[in-house]
């Protein structure tokens, strides 16, 4: 919608109302009246009106006045309450303070990321040994607003030469720059139309990328079918770069990485977000033929290290919670793979550094870890600082030290500096953050689903909290695509809990939180245990007097967007209110958009099968909305620049729950410009998304002033 950055009054959103006055309950909300279009599918003989589907034209302009127009009704309701600017000014509080990364040696130098506080993005700094670090890379230079944001950023193999992508307005499409690292000047001309993509250095030469063509029409909303992996030499023009793979064959998803001795190009292909093609080439020998390992999207396989001819490859092929393989790259089939560390009953997440393997495993969602050499020996089961995540140990062959970043819903992110021989880790930098982790607590508990399945829920609050019912509290969820919720401080959850909030977040089937298994156990026509699971976590809450339906808020993003539309219609009298972002909403045409078809392994699609057709249409949000229903009070969120899970999504939701809402709850949508899935948001438009979020779930849960 980038037409909508003209034809969009930016005023809405930074509306301040110094003289607001309080909502009253009896004030009726004039909404947008969204009109019906006569649209009719056929599936199977049914026929299903979609009366909305002029909003998928993100290029209209009668789509960008409806989307002002909405804009206007919520940013009018938002700026009544009456505490929203001082939520707004806590966040800032809480937020403004230094944020450093861990570092990284490239070359002859070290690199890592800062942020001073309220930076809108991150800046990447590097030093000598013995120097001062100084500015490498400021993404906050790029624009004005900081709405392009850094994406992947690769060095040379000898660090003398960087590749980095640049993201604008939130968008999955990427811009890549080249530049002399030593210089700082850059090389050649942009490449541009780069998307789902990393990038992987060939020595010095050049790098790897992966994009697919740019569609025609809407470049955010089109379908993107095939992907191909090219190779961009320096000093030549992108449209000689030639392809490596995707051409002669249809993959919706292709990636290929350098292994670190430069030895081979490894290549992922796939058709969906479960299931990978494994190949990969011989470097050392010119004109040498690609090789196949995996020729099925049966299993997910990547090779993790190799040394020599001898690769190491990670993969759930017999073995859903994953293994560590070996084989020879002259014979390299799954028949001859050999087992180097064996499957267990908790999910692996291995990495390398040091010389040494590190296999990261989930226990109930907390992370446990171990250290391997390369014969396979157990050297040590590793220390951690506690129970909680642990993220990024891992590093080049010849470091000396690794470092990793320890978190959980009380501790703010600590980097720790791990030396490998001796098994031993110093603390490297700690948080700076207003936030005193000894004043709260975070528990788990299991709870009972529906069908009796056992279901692990990590409940955060302060400490000292009255279970009375009266407490209230978000319900995060996402079950989704083998994805893991494992414990991690935010701020935005800091200042939630300082006003009394409950944090709760159930790791609930449809994630990767206990291997394969659980995965599937979410996906197409198990869709419902997803859904099943997260009321369970509601009911679990109320019934312990954690808080009550009147004081309890759903919450989830893009799969868990679904989620929370999804629940709340099954069960609206559950909850006061339901915060569902950038969702997949329209379960019929999912597929039809960007890339969504790729998303198919867990949702089915429309048009597989009657059993399927029906099954997605019983529980699509954008199907399901009922006349004279009392839904709760409503916050949608999105991005007019999101091509992942495009807005109309969104925008065919809200037009539905608004013409059918019975009942005083508000039912709303904030739309934010220049903003895409999440990614590269920068911090100012996120302290103002969770500002008015917050304000909008406690004064909709008869909360009339801050603690």
């Amino acid at each position: 919608m980038r037409n909508f950055i003209l034809l969009l009054s930016v005023s809405f959103l930074f509306i301040s109302c110094k003289e607001s006055k309080s909502i009253s309950k009896t004030t009726k909300i004039k909404y947008t009246e969204t009109e019906k279009g006569t649209v009719v599918d056929k599936y199977f003989g049914d026929e299903v009106a979609d009366p909305y589907r002029w909003l998928e034209d993100d290029m209209s302009v009668k789509t960008a006045a409806w989307v002002k127009a909405q804009n206007k009704v919520t940013f009018g309701y938002l700026n009544q309450i009456p505490y929203r600017d001082q939520l707004k000014e806590r966040l800032e509080k809480v937020w403004n303070y230094e944020k450093v990364g861990a570092p990284f040696k490239e070359g002859d130098y070290t690199y890592f990321y800062k942020n001073d506080g309220l930076q809108n993005q991150y800046v990447m700094y590097r030093f000598k040994e013995g120097e001062e670090p100084k500015v490498f890379l400021d993404p906050n230079t790029f624009s004005e607003d900081g709405t392009i944001s850094l994406g992947a950023v690769s060095f040379s193999k000898d660090g003398s030469k960087v590749a980095y992508a640049i993201s604008e307005g939130g968008s999955d499409w990427r811009k890549v720059l080249v530049m002399n690292a030593l210089t700082k000047e850059i090389m050649e001309d942009t490449l541009i139309d780069i998307k789902f993509s990393g990038l992987s250095w060939k020595a010095n030469e050049g790098f790897y990328y992966s994009s697919y063509e740019k569609p025609k029409g809407s470049e955010l909303s089109a379908k993107t079918d095939q992907h191909r992996l090219y190779y961009h030499a320096l000093g030549t023009p992108q449209k000689e770069d030639p392809i490596l793979f995707g051409d002669a064959q249809k993959r919706r998803y292709v990636g290929g990485g350098v292994t670190e001795d430069n030895r081979y190009l490894v290549i992922t292909a796939s058709e969906s977000t479960s299931g990978n093609e494994l190949y990969i080439k011989d470097l050392t020998k010119e004109n040498s033929p690609l090789v196949t390992l995996v020729d099925n999207f049966d299993n997910d396989s990547y090779v993790i290290d190799n040394k020599g001819s001898k690769l190491y490859i990670v993969t759930n092929l017999e073995a859903p919670n994953k293994k560590i393989v070996t084989v020879d790259a002259a014979s390299p089939a799954s028949k001859n793979w050999k087992d180097f560390i064996p499957e267990t009953e908790n999910v692996l997440s291995p990495s390398t550094g040091s010389g040494y393997f590190f296999t990261e495993y989930m226990i109930d969602a907390v992370s446990k870890v171990k250290q391997y050499d390369y014969n396979g020996d157990l050297i040590r089961n590793i220390e951690l600082p506690g129970i909680g995540s642990i993220g990024g140990l891992g590093g080049k062959s010849n470091q000396k030290d690794l470092y990793y970043t320890f978190t959980n819903y009380i501790t703010p992110g600590t980097i720790y500096k791990y030396h490998p021989k001796e098994g031993t880790s110093d603390t490297y930098r700690k948080s700076k953050i207003d936030f005193n982790s000894d004043e709260y607590v975070s528990k788990q508990v299991f709870y009972n689903s529906k069908d009796g399945t056992k279901i692990p829920m990590i409940i955060t609050h302060k400490k000292g909290v009255e279970l009375d019912g009266k407490n209230p509290t978000i319900l995060y969820g996402y079950g989704g695509f083998n994805i893991s919720l494992t414990p991690s401080f935010r701020i935005t959850n800091a200042v939630w809990m300082e006003q009394g909030g409950i944090y709760a977040v159930p790791n609930i089937r449809g994630g990767g939180e206990y291997g394969k298994k659980w995965h599937k156990a979410g996906v197409k026509m198990n869709k419902q245990n997803v859904f099943d699971d997260f009321i369970a976590a509601a009911e679990y809450l109320i019934e312990n007097k954690y808080t009550s339906s009147d004081k309890l808020a759903l919450q989830g993003g893009s799969n868990g967007g679904l989620l929370v539309g999804a629940v709340m219609l099954q069960k609206p009298e559950l909850m006061k209110v339901a915060l569902p972002a950038v969702g997949v909403l329209d379960m019929l045409r999912y597929h039809t958009f960007t890339a969504g078809a790729g998303w198919a392994y867990d949702y089915g699609t429309s048009e597989e099968s009657k059993e399927m057709y029906e099954y997605l249409k019983a529980y699509s949000p954008v199907h399901n909305v009922k006349k004279g229903v009392a839904y709760p009070a409503t916050l949608i969120t999105t991005g007019d620049h999101d091509d992942r899970v495009v807005p109309a999504h969104s925008f065919k939701f809200i037009a539905e729950l608004q013409a059918k809402q019975a009942g005083d709850n508000p039912v709303l949508i904030r739309i934010e410009t220049d903003a895409g899935h999440g990614a590269g948001t920068p911090v100012s438009k996120t302290i103002e998304q969770y500002a008015d979020i917050f304000s909008f779930a406690l004064w909709n849960m008869g909360i009339k002033e801050l603690k």
